[in-house]
């Protein structure tokens, strides 16, 4: 779980998720430079969140590994008192709709009255949804959405 409490690396396991892409192409997307994005490269192999896939040569005849996610990370149910993670997550999201501009956000906020069970149900449905979609095959040509839910009390 500790591997997974930076946004840096969680950015890395999206982009990596359908295809793979080079430390120098990590770097290029989230604005860092390669030897850090090697660190978070390293770690994430390391704990089998990412996989190396056969090395390439690139334009100048350097050595290449283009690395894809596992998609462990997916399929991880974090325990809520892991605020690490959770952190990491709101600012990976942040990170991500500073990238795409704030006028691409699709936003919306619903406030609702429930009791503990039924905001356990919602939280559950809401689930199943994510989950539905995620095991969707794309289609061609199909635009990567990305999707961040938040409960939290309302105030």
């Amino acid at each position: 779980m500790q591997v997974l409490g930076s946004a840096v690396r969680l950015r890395i396991l999206r982009l990596t998720h359908q295809r793979p892409l080079t430390n120098k192409e990590i770097a290029q997307r989230i604005d860092r430079d390669p030897a850090t994005t090697l660190h978070h490269v390293r770690r994430l192999h390391a704990a089998g969140f990412l996989e190396a896939l056969p090395e390439r040569r690139g334009t100048r005849g350097a050595k290449e590994i283009p690395y894809r996610s596992t998609e462990l990370s997916w399929q991880l149910r974090l325990p809520r008192e892991d605020v690490g993670v959770a952190e990491a997550m709101l600012q990976a999201y942040l990170g991500e709709v500073t990238e795409v501009g704030i006028a691409s956000v699709d936003q919306s906020r619903l406030v609702v009255q429930v009791d503990a069970e039924t905001r356990a149900e919602l939280a559950v449905r809401v689930g199943e949804l994510l989950e539905e979609f995620a095991r969707r095959t794309p289609r061609p040509g199909a635009e990567r959405t990305a999707v961040y839910v938040a409960l939290y009390p309302g105030g």
